[in-house]
């Protein structure tokens, strides 16, 4: 399977008391998903992100277009392409009266998964609540109920996983053991589909990245190649005295003296290289005591493709 989830000019309008407060929520996307990989779905609040997530796990009807989840369409085989995801959602939807280990067998039992092949315990102690087992789901801190949200989209060992803001309000120790697993997941094959708003994490751990704004995919492609887009990089000059005047550069940098006396050279590194930059610096009679660079970041491709 080349394509984990494939996509094709989807589209959502909702439709408001009158004909002129229809609004649309996505706009002719297409979106190809390669098997194997994380994809971080990124956008601002109302970007759709959530109606796109809605249509593919098939709780909310498209207006138009195509979804193919592992090969099956998802009009033509609504039961198949469903039976290949696992989805984890943003809100905490749990029974209150239910034990972790209750909500994972009934969960497999929706899912069709025979007894003698259910691993719900295995399951448990992997997003560490083996512990709390056979706790009611309401006596569980917010960070298990989001860790056990996570085991129950697992029962039937999807081949598709979708992640809803997975580390939304959780600390920090449970963030890294969750991003462990989720790494885990990718190295046995699992096609991971993440939202979030820490961009951090997703250049960190995503291998493609799609940034929706206002229903429209305006970009897409490997982290790498995105973060290659942004062409300016910022190199720190710590001098060992106090610097006078900032030498004379060329008109692709753009010198400014910080507070702290540091001097910030802001850069087109398609234009011109650090090392030149430190040689203009010594010529220019700058003793150098300390050097800083800062690369782009996917904050900084965010910025730019969100942009009015």
């Amino acid at each position: 399977m080349k394509y984990a989830l494939k996509l094709a000019g989807v589209s959502k309008t909702y439709n408001g008391r009158r004909k002129q407060n229809k609004k649309k929520a996505l706009n002719a996307l297409s979106l190809k998903i390669p098997t194997g990989c994380i994809f971080g779905l990124l956008g601002p609040n109302g970007a759709g992100k959530s109606t796109l997530i809605n249509i593919v796990a098939g709780l909310t009807n498209k207006s138009s277009g195509s979804v193919s989840i592992w090969g099956y369409d998802q009009d033509q085989n609504p039961e198949q392409s469903r039976s290949f995801l696992g989805v984890v959602p943003q809100e905490l939807n749990l029974d209150p009266f239910l034990s972790p280990r209750q909500a994972l067998e009934i969960q497999a039992g929706l899912f069709g998964v025979p007894r003698h092949q259910r691993q719900t315990l295995k399951i448990l102690g992997k997003v560490g609540l083996m512990d709390v087992k056979d706790s009611y789901a309401r006596s569980l801190s917010g960070g298990m109920r989001r860790r056990l949200l996570m085991a129950k989209a697992l029962v039937h060992s999807p081949p598709v996983l979708i992640l809803d803001e997975p580390t939304a309000g959780v600390d920090i120790e449970l963030r890294e053991m969750l991003w462990d697993y989720v790494l885990e997941l990718q190295a046995s094959g699992t096609t991971i589909i993440l939202t979030t708003h820490y961009l951090e994490e997703a250049q960190k751990v995503c291998d493609q990245i799609g940034i929706l704004n206002k229903g429209t995919l305006v970009e897409y492609g490997a982290t790498t190649t995105l973060l290659n887009k942004i062409k300016s990089k910022i190199l720190i000059i710590h001098p060992h005295e106090k610097i006078m005047q900032i030498p004379e550069f060329p008109s692709a940098v753009i010198p400014t003296i910080q507070v702290d006396g540091s001097l910030e050279l802001s850069f087109d590194k398609s234009q011109i290289s650090t090392e030149e930059l430190i040689d203009l610096c010594r010529n220019g009679d700058i003793s150098i005591r300390d050097i800083a660079t800062c690369d782009p970041a996917l904050e900084d491709v965010f910025r730019l493709a969100t942009k009015d």
